[in-house]
């Protein structure tokens, strides 16, 4: 079955869609992007996507091409048309297309809108939930508004990468305080030996993750102590569980950083009950 995409205003087969060599995600990542899963043909916390989607855009001073509620709707025929039941729609929006020059193009150029989506099997990032993951640390080398979902992604990727080379899954990365900020593509947390739910404040230099606030939501409603706050490579490695959380892992444990065993060097107790809290509530 053929894939299909859609590229500004028209849904075209996968292979045929393009973007002009001109558009400014290419030449200078002048762009953002948003990422739902979609689990029974639903997309999971659609509505803090949505809200995320507009404040990436707002902080760029990029315009929404089309109402959310046509938004909607397209997503909704770009799964029907790929058959997408179980996956993932990805977005993304530029500034549009127009001669290279670093300032911003004249009033009136269109922003350039794409969507694609793909089925992702759940069932294999369940068995990866049940036996834990690998990360590695790596020293953070973003830009200093990594709350903004943009496309500038080169630090992320070379993080992963090296997560990769390492047998890692993931890569934590650390500021020059020799904190965690978050992961390549996830946030981090961890379960102290109090007892107590730890995690980075969304503040600039993390992604405001939309799994994030859910599972935080959910922790605080069941009565754990959640505090939003920076902790060491040493404090993770000594906790009770840790574990990251994303749109596309949920929640998965974390048994091992930099080849230290976190706890037991099994996955927690808590982290799969948050796992299972998360799934329940979608």
């Amino acid at each position: 079955m053929s894939r299909f995409s859609y590229v500004n205003g028209r849904f075209l087969r996968h292979a045929d869609a393009s973007v002009s060599i001109d558009d400014r995600g290419f030449l200078f990542g002048d762009a953002i992007y948003e990422v739902w899963s979609v689990r029974s043909g639903t997309l999971l916390d659609a509505a803090g996507h949505f809200a995320r989607l507009q404040r990436s855009l707002g902080e760029l001073k990029i315009d929404l091409p089309l109402s959310l509620a046509a938004l909607r709707l397209v997503i909704r025929e770009l799964l029907r048309r790929n058959r997408v039941r179980d996956g993932l729609v990805y977005l993304e929006i530029s500034r549009g297309a127009a001669r290279r020059d670093h300032a911003f193009p004249p009033a009136g150029t269109p922003p350039t809108l794409v969507l694609t989506c793909k089925r992702i099997d759940f069932d294999a990032a369940g068995k990866r939930a049940e036996t834990g993951i690998g990360i590695i640390s790596v020293p953070d080398q973003r830009w200093g508004r990594c709350d903004i979902k943009t496309v500038n992604l080169l630090p992320n990727v070379l993080a992963k990468q090296a997560a990769r080379e390492a047998g890692a899954f993931e890569a934590w990365l650390v500021d020059q305080a020799g904190l965690v900020t978050e992961g390549a593509s996830s946030n981090a947390w961890i379960l102290t030996q109090d007892g107590v739910l730890v995690t980075r404040p969304a503040d600039h230099s993390i992604l405001h993750g939309i799994t994030r606030a859910t599972v935080m939501r959910l922790a605080k409603a069941e009565g754990y102590a959640v505090e939003e706050r920076g902790f060491s490579l040493e404090e993770a490695q000594s906790a009770r569980e840790a574990f990251i959380t994303s749109a596309t892992t949920f929640v998965t444990p974390v048994v091992r950083i930099d080849d230290r065993p976190v706890g037991n060097g099994a996955p927690g107790s808590l982290a799969a009950h948050l796992r299972q809290a998360y799934l329940e509530a979608h």
